[in-house]
């Protein structure tokens, strides 16, 4: 096999692999959403009750998303998984700045509410200037510039000229 048959193989591989994930997703909020919908209140002049339709529906969606998990994993070789997984590693190793800068956006809005929004925006956007730019003394005190600025400088725009108070924290 040729080296773009081989790569054609591992893309049709990686994409029924992806596309059962899909499904798997769609099967569990189908599920959820059925049993939110059975918490919906009826009234004394339905039989029914209002969240029968929203049950059918999620039902319906359940049975189609498990009839297409099913279909995908006979189409699925047995090897697929393991490589999917390997070129999925490897993808997230090549982006690891990505995750890196979601694990502090997570962090950032857990702090919020703790620390306020300017101090959580200061090490914020500090831990990620020092993340993401190259660290020298000069970018080092820019970083510091830039980060009590667009922490400390918006609360104050936003109090002082808009009357807007943002989050002050707890601690």
């Amino acid at each position: 096999m040729s080296a773009t048959g081989h790569d054609e193989k591992l893309a049709r591989e990686a994409g029924e692999i992806a596309r059962l994930l899909s499904y798997v997703l769609i099967l569990i909020a189908a599920v959820g959403l059925f049993f939110t919908a059975a918490g919906i209140p009826t009234s004394r002049f339905e039989r029914l009750g209002a969240g029968a339709f929203p049950k059918i529906v999620f039902a319906g969606i359940a049975l189609v998303a498990a009839i297409a998990i099913i279909d995908a994993l006979r189409k699925i070789p047995s090897g697929a998984y393991g490589r999917f997984t390997a070129q999925t590693v490897a993808w997230a190793k090549q982006r690891y700045l990505v995750f890196v800068t979601l694990a502090a956006l997570a962090g950032y809005l857990i702090l919020i509410p703790l620390l306020g929004f300017s101090i959580a925006s200061f090490m914020f956007i500090l831990g990620l200037e020092l993340v993401l730019m190259p660290r020298r003394p000069a970018t080092l005190v820019i970083a510091m510039i830039v980060a009590a600025i667009f922490s400390f400088g918006l609360n104050w725009l936003f109090a002082e000229v808009f009357t807007v108070f943002l989050p002050r924290g707890v601690l």
